[in-house]
């Protein structure tokens, strides 16, 4: 599974100036309802803040990943925002990705958020997220980070 596919231009926020978590939250929220993946809103936004209440998603370096899984996700999907000026996660973040599972045996969205963290272990790769000026650069720095990715899985495959 790519990153990409779960992606949609129509989540991502590349200039969000949320005031607070539970503002950025919102927000992150009604950007993956615009991808079509969430059929309850109100649902998935009571599932991620619950999961948030557990324990804070912030994972260093000015990032979160929050996350939820439930029935109101009819499909696995992202949303991502930039948040130039930052806000508080127990920390300052300034990139933040929304992972949408749905309830099902898989675990998808440990895959998901796997896959997620060892990409933005790599400072450059965030740093050209943060700097991306269009949804679609956005997409295309994450395509471009998948498919190297991939093919050094493939090689250590090989060499395996």
């Amino acid at each position: 599974m790519r990153i990409t596919d779960l992606l949609d231009v129509r989540s991502i926020s590349l200039n969000a100036a949320p005031a607070d978590k539970s503002q950025t939250l919102d927000a992150a929220v009604s950007l993956m309802t615009r991808s079509g993946k969430i059929n309850d809103e109100e649902a998935y936004r009571k599932q991620v803040y619950a999961r948030e209440e557990e324990s804070t998603t912030g994972i260093g370096e000015g990032i979160a990943i929050p996350h939820g899984k439930c029935d109101a996700v009819e499909k696995p999907g992202l949303a991502a925002m930039v948040i130039p000026g930052g806000v508080g996660f127990g920390e300052r973040v300034t990139l933040l990705f929304l992972i949408a599972a749905p309830n099902t045996e898989d675990n998808v969205h440990l895959d998901v958020l796997s896959k997620l963290s060892m990409m933005l272990m790599d400072e450059d790769f965030t740093k050209s997220l943060r700097a991306a000026k269009t949804p679609e650069e956005f997409l295309a720095i994450i395509d471009q980070a998948d498919e190297e990715k991939k093919s050094v899985d493939e090689r250590l495959a090989d060499m395996g």
